[in-house]
């Protein structure tokens, strides 16, 4: 089945750079930043990682290797991420649908 122009990809994306301290929220932030002017994204920030809902795959990745570069511009010279990634094709989804799938 092919993708339709619904949300399909539902990504956890999480930015840590090392050796920096241990206030990182300027890091977080300039990550952040990028993230949201990536067009056809829709974000959740949650304390730990953001969620991000994407109709394409690529349009996820391109939009967390612009994240993780923001981090590098900051002065940052090791930056580790975390990204997990659920593409479904069957059907369209949205992360409410899957907390919604298990809170009943």
């Amino acid at each position: 089945m092919t993708q339709g122009k619904g949300y399909n990809v539902i990504a956890e994306f999480s930015v840590h750079p090392i050796g920096e301290g241990t206030s990182l929220s300027k890091y977080v932030g300039a990550a952040l930043a990028e993230l949201r002017k990536a067009k056809g994204l829709r974000l959740q920030v949650t304390p730990m990682a953001t969620v991000i809902e994407a109709a394409r795959l690529s349009e996820v990745l391109a939009a967390v290797e612009a994240a993780h570069e923001a981090v590098f511009k900051l002065g940052a010279n090791r930056v580790y991420f975390v990204l997990k990634v659920d593409d479904r094709r069957d059907k369209q989804r949205h992360m409410e649908d899957k907390v919604r799938a298990v809170s009943t």
